[in-house]
């Protein structure tokens, strides 16, 4: 995703993975929009352009997030609540949300815990089995949106793992175990800057000692 982007809506900027996301993208030069449901539990120091206060499944929140912004991130994963699926819905009001208002948004979107959506079906843990078919639901849409997009198929999203920038990047195949949240956002960002992985499927891994 390159070109002219310069405005970007970042949802799900208050999980693990989307902490260390804004800082990068800001670092970066990125104008970023956040929407968040509670904006304490963003950092103080967060540095983002705009604060939308509200919620996600709220289609006029959305669609002010995305108001004058050139791409987006979709962060929005189960965390540790494996209980918690129904992803795709938030993801279809805000890709609903771009064609309503004709924008050409640029998507990524992180789909945790679905590297079973790379794999073989058949080994998937029955109590993963309904947040592994949300995360293919999550897919279609971004797939059928005909936006462009990068889906990123992370394994394990660990906390404990710095930021290397050494990471591999693989389509439609996952080759490792782990990847660092540091990591996973900084590939993010470097999306918004590259047409390599325009509309493709990616998984991605590090290695850390």
């Amino acid at each position: 995703m390159a070109g002219t982007i310069k405005n970007v809506a970042l949802f799900g900027a208050t999980g693990m993975t989307g902490l260390v996301t804004l800082p990068q993208a800001v670092g970066a030069g990125y104008n970023v929009t956040v929407l968040v449901r509670d904006p304490s539990r963003l950092p103080p120091d967060h540095k983002a352009s705009r604060v939308v206060v509200g919620d996600v499944l709220n289609k006029e929140d959305v669609k002010k997030t995305l108001e004058g912004q050139d791409a987006a991130i979709i962060i929005l994963g189960t965390g540790n609540d494996l209980s918690e699926s129904e992803r795709w819905e938030p993801t279809a009001f805000i890709l609903n949300s771009i064609n309503f208002r004709g924008l050409l948004v640029n998507l990524m979107c992180p789909l945790p815990t679905t590297a079973f959506l790379l794999g073989d079906r058949g080994r998937v843990p029955p109590p993963l089995v309904p947040i592994t078919e949300d995360h293919d639901r999550m897919h279609r849409l971004l797939k059928e949106s005909g936006l462009d997009y990068v889906a990123v198929m992370p394994p394990h999203i660990a906390d404990n793992h710095p930021l290397t920038e050494r990471y591999t990047v693989t389509e439609n195949m996952l080759k490792g175990k782990v990847i660092s949240k540091y990591d996973l956002g900084h590939f993010f960002v470097h999306c918004l800057s590259t047409t390599d992985w325009d509309r493709k499927t990616v998984g991605l891994c590090g290695e850390y000692s």
